[in-house]
């Protein structure tokens, strides 16, 4: 068995820097999770609130501590810090070899698609950004860690494409037309960004 990670990241027109920070980290006990935050706004302010808030999230999964309870307390600094005016969206994907399972989190409205076998689930239950009040919980889902399984997590740059037009993207059908083609994760997350920043 392998993983494949294909990450893909385009900035926000006229804007210098993304708020957007993915960061990985080895689990103590085997094992990797992915850390991905969007902060709230754009350019440099948001890209500090969310190397500020990806940071927190990677030392507390670092020490042991459960994705959980990570989000938590990034959550509860990012309200302490900012007085609760400021949010930032997360998601951590865990692929854990004791449990032998991979974990998403979720602090983010925007959904995660999982491919499992010939079923994809669509991971939308609310979840709450982090910083609005103090312990926020996220929505978390696991499945069994096997071959074929694939995950799609984005933030709101692809499910915000095309909305002044009045277009949508139709992520769930993409994303199935893109899996059904055999593609790599790479290939993958290369053609979801290229078909948002086409409408």
């Amino acid at each position: 068995m392998e993983l494949q990670l294909g990450i893909s990241k385009i900035k926000k027109y006229a804007v210098s820097e993304s708020g957007d920070t993915l960061e990985f980290i080895e689990r103590p006990g085997g094992g990797l999770s992915v850390v991905l935050v969007d902060g709230q706004r754009s350019g440099r302010s948001a890209k500090r609130i969310s190397n500020k808030v990806a940071g927190k999230v990677v030392s507390l999964l670092a020490e042991g501590i459960r994705d959980g309870a990570a989000a938590r307390a990034a959550s509860d600094y990012l309200f302490h810090e900012r007085q609760g005016r400021v949010t930032a969206t997360l998601n951590i994907l865990s692929v854990d070899l004791i449990s032998n399972s991979v974990v998403v989190s979720r602090n983010n409205p925007a959904p995660v698609l999982v491919q499992q076998g010939e079923r994809l689930h669509l991971l939308d239950r609310p979840a709450d950004p982090l910083g609005t009040k103090l312990n926020i919980r996220p929505a978390i889902d696991e499945f069994p860690l096997e071959i074929g399984l694939t995950i799609l997590i984005f933030t709101d740059g692809i499910t915000n494409a095309g909305a002044r037009k009045g277009q949508e993207i139709d992520i769930g059908g993409l994303f199935g037309t893109l899996l059904a083609q055999g593609l790599g994760a790479q290939q993958i997350s290369d053609a979801i960004l290229q078909a948002a920043v086409e409408l």
